[in-house]
């Protein structure tokens, strides 16, 4: 059997009895960082042979703990802290297993982002996770559109070399929103910061999950190609071009290039229409 086994994402002692046990049973414990899992298993005298596993390793990785199954061993995948899979790696194991009809299990357990959700005080009705922001701009734009456009209570997960830069890309995609800061948690100095973007944290110091109160307003639905096209022949009947190109994209929070680069592609067919 494989075991996805969740680890404390703080406090040593948030670790369920079914977790020792099986960590303490199994042939191998698969980390992602064996330095760093040695401490957890040194705390509760769990003498188990470790490996590396972590997203520098994992497509070789996943053949070799598929291997071991086949062999007969016993196998858990943990990660630094909380459950392995949510930003951490696994998914590519996952699917291999899936792949390959071979059984696997959860031990469940500590996670930062619902950990967060709950000390925030937000809406926990419906709520998605968003992970890390991306360092690359047409990621970041997707992700900030995706963040933007759902209408729940929103997280994010950001570290400290990040958090102000993060901070003030949600303010330039959401406004002025009320957003929990949440670090340390479960740790002696655990504080969550109720703030109004847009904001600075001083002096950030580790890991950091960004809590974001639920939107009221409506969501963005991004327009096809062939309506944006529809759309520029409607505005042109009372607007110059420019003002056609600069009112769809603040309507739809779109590059002013994607807007102009689509109209001299179809420069033809939309000066057509409105004629």
């Amino acid at each position: 059997m494989l075991y996805f086994v969740s680890t404390p994402i703080g406090n040593l002692d948030d670790i369920s009895l079914r977790a020792i046990n099986v960590l303490k049973s199994c042939d191998v414990i698969a980390c992602e960082d064996t330095r760093h899992s040695k401490i957890l298993l040194d705390h509760y005298d769990i003498q188990v042979k470790t490996i590396a596993y972590h997203k520098f390793n994992e497509k070789n990785s996943a053949d070799g703990i598929i291997s071991l199954l086949k062999e007969g061993k016993n196998i858990a995948i943990i990660s630094d802290a909380g459950m392995p899979i949510i930003n951490d790696p696994g998914a590519i194991l996952t699917v291999r297993l899936h792949e390959e009809n071979i059984a696997y299990t959860i031990i469940p357990g500590a996670n930062a982002g619902l950990c967060a959700l709950i000390l925030s005080g937000f809406d926990a009705t419906k709520f998605a996770f968003f992970g890390f922001l991306s360092e690359k701009n047409k990621e970041l734009k997707t992700q900030l559109n995706d963040v933007s456009n759902f209408n729940g209570t929103r997280i994010l997960y950001s570290s400290k070399y990040n958090i102000n830069k993060d901070l003030g890309s949600l303010y330039k995609a959401l406004g002025e929103v009320k957003v929990a800061i949440v670090s340390e948690i479960t740790k002696v100095h655990e504080n969550t910061e109720l703030v109004t973007l847009p904001y600075t944290l001083p002096n950030p110091k580790g890991e950091y999950v960004i809590v974001i109160e639920k939107s009221n307003k409506a969501p963005i639905i991004q327009p096809t190609d062939k309506e944006l096209i529809s759309e520029f022949s409607l505005l042109l009947k009372t607007n110059d071009k420019n003002s056609a190109i600069k009112i769809l994209k603040d309507k739809y929070s779109l590059q002013k290039s994607y807007v102009y680069n689509l109209y001299e592609k179809h420069k033809a067919n939309i000066l057509k229409d409105i004629h």
